[in-house]
């Protein structure tokens, strides 16, 4: 019967809280040098969530902030029969998908036409261009988590529709990056239960023979 209460997060769930709170960092991090280089920050801001089914709802509430949306979630995880054990320490590949929602505006500026669709895939994409430069960055060859990540390595990157029937939300297109982080996962381990202690006194004699006086209790 396992003695110790299983209370603490599993590798996976490390892993996903750990690229959200990358990607949230930096896009601030982004803003900043931005701003310090003079540039407008906007085109480096994200907004970042983990575990959403309809983050675009951000579009609904504010359709003035057309800021795009990130949201990171774990999609799956495979093991490597061939590392780690049967016994502490499991090596798990864990997919965990980065998905980045743009949203567009038409506008007609005269000679300077751009229509929503096409706004809506330049935000979203422009907001993968800025995902997959701050994951696959040096300082995140471990996603800060070295000895517990082994590495991580971008899987496909693909675009879609996300699926809804609200007309106010139509100029709206996604990208995905599937990103898979290798990692540990470790399992409760049986813990020993003392069930006498061994007390020894060492004397030694008038000849200088040593003595040993033992007490069980």
């Amino acid at each position: 019967m396992i003695t110790r209460l299983i209370d603490r997060p599993d590798g996976f769930e490390i892993v996903r809280d750990q690229v959200a709170a990358i990607l949230a960092t930096e896009q601030a991090n982004q803003q900043a040098l931005a701003t310090a280089a003079g540039k407008d920050p906007s085109p480096w801001a994200l907004n970042v969530y983990q575990e959403r089914s309809n983050p675009w709802e951000q579009y609904l509430n504010n359709q003035n902030d057309l800021t795009p949306i990130v949201n990171v979630w774990f999609d799956s995880a495979s093991y490597d029969q061939g590392a780690g054990g049967v016994v502490d320490r499991q090596c798990s590949d864990a997919i965990i998908n980065i998905d980045c929602y743009g949203c567009g505006v038409s506008t007609d500026d005269g000679d300077d036409n751009t229509a929503g669709d096409t706004a809506a895939a330049l935000n979203a994409q422009r907001a993968l261009r800025l995902v997959r430069n701050i994951i696959m960055a040096s300082e995140y060859t471990y996603l800060d988590l070295r000895g517990f990540v082994g590495g991580r390595m971008p899987q496909s990157i693909k675009a879609f529709q996300p699926q809804t029937s609200a007309p106010t939300v139509q100029q709206i297109v996604a990208t995905r990056l599937a990103l898979k982080v290798r990692h540990n996962e470790f399992s409760p381990q049986y813990e020993y239960e003392t069930l006498e202690t061994l007390a020894a006194t060492v004397k030694r004699s008038g000849d200088g023979r040593i003595l040993i006086q033992t007490e069980y209790q």
